[in-house]
């Protein structure tokens, strides 16, 4: 097995770092632990020992002036009852979802937007406030654009069996409680989990696997004899099976001789790009609020969309320097492009503007680091299910061939993990993994920003 990676390294959106001597993630910062793919692999890999749940649960959303709660009782924003909100939503926001109960059913359809579901069955509070910072979190997204079936599917297998939003979330809460999981919801790993793909990568290498790097792919040919040519900017590679694990528009680039069609579906795929900016401070020179950090509503016009409190969060990062506090701040949405274009110190001072507004925080920090992650998100728009079985579909015209990645099955680690073997599956001829996929979306919890 050989794996042919673009970059200098191996990891993509897992990417180790430090600041001020604490190691940090400068990418996704926790797995999502109830589904299994993640921690498994984890462990396989030999980091069982290192797998540390979040020191706190708790977090705040930054709305109507204030940190308050995160409220308990929603599927992803949506409540079962108006008072789960309450602090949260404004008076007229809470009544507005009293009125999901004697309004007619809505129709979903083959799918349809989350926000615009969420917003004719609850108003469109619920969706500004809650929904779309949560999904914010996730995709750098648009819940108005957001697909409910492949984005949150609970939500939607449930909306097109209940007449009531509200009731629907209740019975979804009703089943997990009756089948209630143990355990924590995300995990992280000690010095981070940016570590998870070099050690998955020299468990590779010791099994006799071949990881060579800085090795783009130019080209992508079947052979009459049979198999695949590989072509590299320095030489050609012979494989009896490909697996195309890149970002749409590459996977469109390397697929458009052997299978336009697919190509054309991959070109159509849009990402969000983002920034996250990570501050070390001492930390006799701030106090800051309990939990693990706020998610940021659009809706009140402030630039970052969230904030992790790493330091409280993560056991680990204070335990590296108990003297030094590590914070960060994302920025950066679908089509929001401006603030991108900006300087790195200007897009800390928008942070620590922020920060201040929301906690009071107004020490200067010891050091910043700005981490951009230009395309970094697939969106999943409404029919992004029906797109990627079309994809799949081309693909399976080709023998040897599969696909796998973000774009496909799920933006987080656990789905990606999961992609990859239906892919591995696939080739082998078991397509249980990829229909399994196709029929139970891997939903991405809010578990920091990217996670």
């Amino acid at each position: 097995m050989t794996v042919l990676e673009a970059c200098d390294r191996v990891g993509g959106k897992l990417l180790p770092g430090e600041i001020a001597g604490v190691r940090v993630d400068l990418g996704a910062e926790s797995m999502l632990a109830r589904r299994p793919e993640a921690v498994a692999l984890a462990r396989e890999a030999g980091l069982a020992e290192q797998l540390q749940p979040p020191a706190t649960a708790t977090a705040s959303i930054w709305t109507r002036g204030a940190l308050r709660p995160m409220p308990k009782g929603h599927v992803m924003g949506v409540p079962g009852t108006a008072a789960a909100l309450a602090g949260v939503l404004s008076d007229e926001g809470l009544a507005r979802i009293e009125r999901d109960a004697v309004l007619p059913r809505t129709e979903v359809g083959d799918d349809v937007a989350v926000g615009e579901y969420v917003a004719a069955r609850l108003g469109r509070e619920v969706v500004d406030r809650l929904v779309e910072p949560l999904l914010g979190g996730v995709y750098a997204g648009d819940a108005y654009r957001i697909s409910m079936r492949s984005a949150v599917p609970q939500l939607f297998r449930a909306a097109c069996t209940h007449d009531s939003l509200t009731a629907a979330v209740r019975d979804i809460q009703a089943t997990a409680a009756a089948h209630q999981q143990t355990g924590p919801v995300f995990m992280g790993i000690e010095g981070g989990v940016g570590r998870l793909p070099l050690a998955v990568a020299a468990s590779v290498r010791a099994r006799g696997g071949e990881i060579l790097t800085g090795v783009p792919v130019t080209g992508l040919r079947r052979e009459a004899s049979g198999g695949w040519q590989v072509a590299t900017g320095e030489r050609a590679l012979h494989a009896d099976a490909v697996i195309v694990a890149v970002p749409a528009p590459a996977a469109a680039a390397l697929l458009r001789a052997e299978s336009p069609a697919a190509a054309a579906e991959l070109g159509a795929v849009e990402y969000a790009s983002m920034a996250l900016i990570t501050l070390a401070y001492r930390r006799a020179d701030l106090a800051l609020p309990e939990g693990s950090g706020f998610l940021v509503p659009p809706v009140d016009g402030h630039t970052i969309k969230a904030s992790t409190f790493a330091s409280q969060k993560w056991g680990w990062i204070a335990e590296e320097d108990p003297d030094v506090v590590v914070l960060r701040t994302s920025v950066g949405r679908h089509r929001e492009t401006e603030i991108l274009r900006r300087e790195d110190a200007d897009l800390v001072e928008v942070s620590r503007h922020d920060l201040r507004e929301a906690t009071g925080l107004e020490a200067v920090p010891l050091r910043t680091r700005v981490t951009r992650w230009t395309d970094g998100l697939p969106q999943y728009p409404v029919g992004h299910h029906a797109r990627v079985a079309r994809i799949r579909e081309h693909v399976a015209k080709l023998p040897g061939l599969a696909v796998c990645g973000a774009q496909y099955d799920g933006v987080g680690i656990p789905a990606c993990i999961a992609s990859a073997y239906a892919a591995v599956d696939q080739l082998g001829g078991d397509l249980g993994g990829v229909e399994e996929l196709t029929a139970n979306p891997v939903q991405s919890l809010h578990g920091g920003a990217g996670e």
